[in-house]
């Protein structure tokens, strides 16, 4: 039989086996970005304000809020070591907790009881135009998606390969390109090669199979009753309901196209989105009656991060500046890995081995050859999202390739897997000669061959061992995961740093507010103005079918 995946050790350059290489792959840069929500101890949304012993969540580096002013994030720096990022991410979960109080982090992508969702309390970020702009930008999304939405949360994973390493290439594939712009247009390669192939990640780490029937509340649904339960709604063969169409995929967002064949098909395309107006967000309108803002603007998407893709290409936006901006001015930088769901086993929401096997997945992606994408294969990616998102562990599950050929998904992962072995063994060779980037792919193949192993399987499971309610279970689980990090309070070194930190962040918040503020009308005019000047700086034709 044909095999869909071709990939084997002779495909890596030899280069990246030699001792004096090893800083090539030992300097990837890696960080997280991991949500909760904070909860009462009965297991209800926080309607406490953020904390001010967190510091602000303005100007925080390491822990803001998201969308709901309950809804924390926490922002682990880059580092090269994978030890490092656990110990980074574990120290800031731990001085949460000594300044939350009674409440709990809800260590679960899909949300705790929650209420009416004009209950649900919007981000706040200050009085500053910037600020300003944040909330009235979260008060948008609650008026387009419902606020209820808001309290979905996930683990974003940040990846970047050293410049060393793209210099390598660039001379091993002997190309003329300037080295910005062949290591823009290769993170594209990684990103299209990444979307085919992330239906496997939501299989493997997709961890909501069920939810609180107070989430969909209001609203029509195919989820079923959990055995006798009625609190609790699942879908049998559900892996990540977040990344189904009760969490984050908007549905005025599926008709929209963004092109990743290059960084300016990316900027024209997305852009495009922006700019343009659609007729239901014109009904909302950008101001009510009264002159309050309901949202920043009418297009389908009012900044680029409203997109909600299971991948982004980042660069580090300087202040003021838009993402895509920083993107056509400077090319990519990293990227951002979105459709992984809270591991609620984790008291930090994340393991080490899933990191090592998503370093594992993304070089594979950087090193595979990348064909352009045309809009077919568009639609099996989002095709082969929903397949796996809804009955991902259903026995003969099929998905659909690049080429729209049926290929069962139990196959398709093993070659997968298989293709991403002689990469877990360059990564441990790297890292000093140890097993455990081949243990974590090893875990992950015993997900394929037996779907119980998976998190999704595990939490249904759970539910029934125990007898319990989701919302009962997962708030068990949140008031474990406190007790374990609270049982190792941080050291005073520690303890003083962070403190030091959210006081900082205040003194700045406070700073930049008593700094005068342009007219918040113009102020938003010169921020989309940038949009226009990158689109109109990228007007070129794109390649392939976009």
């Amino acid at each position: 039989m044909r095999k869909y995946v071709e990939f084997s050790r002779e495909q890596i350059p030899a280069g990246l086996f030699d001792r004096e290489n090893s800083p090539l792959l030992s300097g990837i840069l890696r960080g997280v970005e991991k949500e909760s929500l904070r909860v009462t101890p009965a297991g209800c949304m926080a309607m406490t304000e953020h904390p001010p012993g967190l510091g602000s969540a303005l100007t925080h580096p390491q822990i803001t809020t998201d969308f709901s002013e309950a809804l924390l994030e926490f922002i682990t720096p880059p580092s090269h070591r994978v030890s490092t990022l656990f110990d980074q991410l574990t120290a800031l979960h731990r001085f949460t907790y000594e300044h939350i109080g009674e409440e709990m982090l809800w260590n679960h992508s899909m949300p705790c009881l929650v209420g009416a969702g004009d209950e649900i309390p919007v981000a706040r970020y200050g009085s500053t135009n910037r600020g300003r702009m944040k909330t009235i930008y979260r008060v948008g999304l609650g008026h387009r998606y419902g606020r209820v939405m808001q309290t979905v949360a996930g683990v974003h994973y940040n990846f970047s390969l050293p410049g060393s390493f793209w210099a390598f290439m660039h001379q091993h594939e002997g190309s003329v390109e300037e080295l910005d712009q062949y290591t823009t247009r290769r993170y594209f390669d990684l990103i299209r090669n990444f979307r085919r192939h992330y239906w496997l990640l939501i299989y493997l780490f997709g961890a909501s199979p069920a939810l609180c029937r107070s989430f969909v509340a209001g609203r029509s649904h195919h989820l079923q009753p959990f055995g006798a339960d009625e609190n609790t709604l699942h879908l049998p063969y559900a892996t990540s309901l977040r990344m189904g169409d009760l969490g984050y995929q908007s549905k005025a967002q599926e008709k929209l196209y963004v092109c990743y064949n290059s960084l300016d098909s990316y900027v024209k395309t997305l852009g495009s989105a922006i700019a343009t107006p659609y007729e239901p967000y014109e009904q909302i309108g950008v101001q009510d009656a009264q002159g309050n803002f309901q949202q920043l603007n009418t297009g389908l998407l009012q900044i680029e991060n409203e997109f909600y893709s299971a991948i982004r290409p980042k660069r580090t936006a300087q202040k003021g500046e838009t993402a895509l901006t920083a993107l056509c001015r400077r090319g990519v930088e990293y990227v951002e890995v979105r459709c992984l769901d809270i591991d609620p086993f984790s008291p930090t929401g994340v393991n080490p081995a899933q990191v090592r096997f998503l370093d594992t997945f993304l070089i594979y992606c950087a090193l595979q050859d990348s064909p352009l994408c045309e809009s077919a294969e568009f639609h099996h990616i989002l095709s082969n999202q929903k397949t796996v998102v809804t009955e991902g562990r259903r026995p003969g599950a099929q998905l659909r390739t690049r080429t729209g050929e049926a290929l069962p998904l139990q196959d398709w992962g093993n070659e997968l897997l298989e293709a991403l072995q002689p990469i877990a063994e360059l990564l441990d060779q790297v890292h000093g000669g140890g097993t455990d980037y081949r243990d974590a792919l090893q875990e992950q193949a015993k997900k394929i061959s037996d779907p119980r192993q998976t998190p999704s399987a595990k939490v249904l499971d759970e539910l029934r061992t125990y007898g319990e309610t989701f919302h009962q279970w997962a708030k068990r689980q949140a008031q474990a995961h406190k007790d374990h990090l609270l049982s190792q309070p941080l050291s005073p070194r520690l303890e003083k740093r962070y403190a030091d930190m959210a006081e900082e962040s205040l003194a700045i918040q406070a700073e930049e507010e008593r700094q005068p503020q342009d007219d918040f009308a113009d102020y938003l005019r010169a921020y989309y103005a940038q949009y226009q000047a990158c689109c109109d700086g990228r007007n070129k034709t794109p390649r392939g079918d976009c």
